[in-house]
């Protein structure tokens, strides 16, 4: 045995072997030739992503992480060659060149290869070949001191994953829902890894409903706080605040509901893609789903009382103001058309010799105008 096979080979506590990443890097096919201006094929010459998309690379045999730095490409031979093991390969916004480099090593479609460097997908699972397409929408709720009308309540990303017989990618974008920790959680649980690739999906589907009920919880407290600002008549409660939580709720809403149909079809009895085992986690997940989505109907119904209470009290209030209005210009029509009358150029009307006339007068239109205004207060328009 070689110096070289000898690095590559190490034995382990438990007297088996650990697999070691080789000191070569194994060629990639590149995905599409093009032609220079005079007239020669250029091929790729880098193998692997020219920038640092790649966030984590770790093969696992029997549910445990091999130790080392993998490449993507040696990864994925070195899973081929064992039993009961697969690659996590997990990127951040790739970009389209790094995604064909490693869609060619991995066998990945190009059509999912572009959905997942767009990032502008619903949640959806597609099968191509041997390799499922699972898209999901990532929510995480911003933390504000107040909702005013240009509060960011929940960002929004998405996690692609593309699930193979024995490797998994998942592509980030956004910072809405972080996988670090799911990779670190499911390292401590071996059992659940000895399931393959499809155990990994499990686990980021579920922290990313597990962040959807966080969400609405939060989601919850603010329809409250808006719900009792609506009613306080203390406060102005403007009407933007609740076109913008509407809004917000759209975009979480867009988020949770199309996710429904995906985990109906990895639950489905039928589906022979997905271990016996692993669907009823998955179905634990599809639990959690169906209770925020009917949290969030909840919620919009809510929303959409709380603006048909609040556009009623606006028209309330202008009723009032309106009432107001004709009660002050009935009381001012009293004056009006009494100093109307006098200020008529007649030699022969009632009292206008009258020594005390003017006070009478100005005594008179103050009494109506007391009466009117009493019988206003009584009647809730003053």
């Amino acid at each position: 045995m070689t110096d070289r096979e000898q690095r590559g080979r190490t034995a382990s506590p438990n007297g088996g072997r650990v697999l070691r990443p080789r000191d070569w890097v194994a060629p990639v096919r590149a995905m599409t030739r093009r032609l220079n201006p005079d007239g020669l094929q250029r091929v790729p010459a880098q193998a692997g992503p020219q920038r640092d998309a790649v966030v984590d690379c770790a093969l696992y045999v029997d549910g445990r992480r091999q130790p080392g730095d993998w490449r993507y490409a040696e990864a994925l031979d070195a899973a081929r060659r064992e039993e009961n093991a697969f690659v996590w390969l997990g990127l951040h916004e790739p970009e389209l060149d790094e995604m064909t480099a490693i869609a060619a090593t991995y066998g990945l479609h190009e059509l999912a290869v572009e959905d997942a460097v767009k990032a502008q997908q619903r949640p959806k699972l597609e099968q191509f070949g041997d390799v499922s397409f699972l898209v999901l929408r990532t929510a995480r709720y911003c933390e504000h001191a107040e909702l005013t009308e240009n509060s960011e309540v929940v960002e929004t990303g998405q996690v692609m994953l593309f699930i193979g017989p024995n490797f998994l990618i998942s592509v980030r974008h956004g910072d809405a829902c972080r996988l670090a920790p799911v990779r670190a959680d499911l390292e401590t649980k071996e059992d659940l890894l000895l399931h393959g690739p499809w155990a990994v999906a499990y686990a980021v589907t579920d922290r990313v409903v597990d962040l959807y009920l966080e969400v609405s919880d939060r989601l919850e407290d603010d329809l409250d706080t808006l719900e009792t600002e609506v009613f306080d008549r203390q406060s102005t409660g403007r009407i933007q605040r609740i076109y913008q939580m509407k809004r917000e709720l759209v975009e979480f809403k867009r988020a949770v509901a199309p996710l429904q149909r995906p985990l109906m079809t990895l639950t489905a009895q039928m589906n022979r893609d997905v271990p016996k085992e692993i669907r009823r986690y998955f179905r634990d997940v599809q639990d959690h789903l169906s209770r925020t989505v009917e949290q969030v109907n909840s919620y919009d119904d809510l929303l959409n009382s709380i603006l048909q209470a609040r556009l009623a009290q606006v028209t309330v209030d202008q009723n009032n103001d309106m009432r107001k209005i004709a009660a002050w210009a009935a009381i001012a029509a009293v004056w009006t058309a009494i100093a109307g009358i006098y200020g008529m150029n007649f030699d022969v009307m009632p009292e206008l010799r009258m020594t005390y006339g003017y006070p009478v007068v100005l005594a008179l239109m103050l009494a109506i105008s007391l009466a009117l205004y009493r019988w206003f207060r009584r009647n809730g328009w003053l």
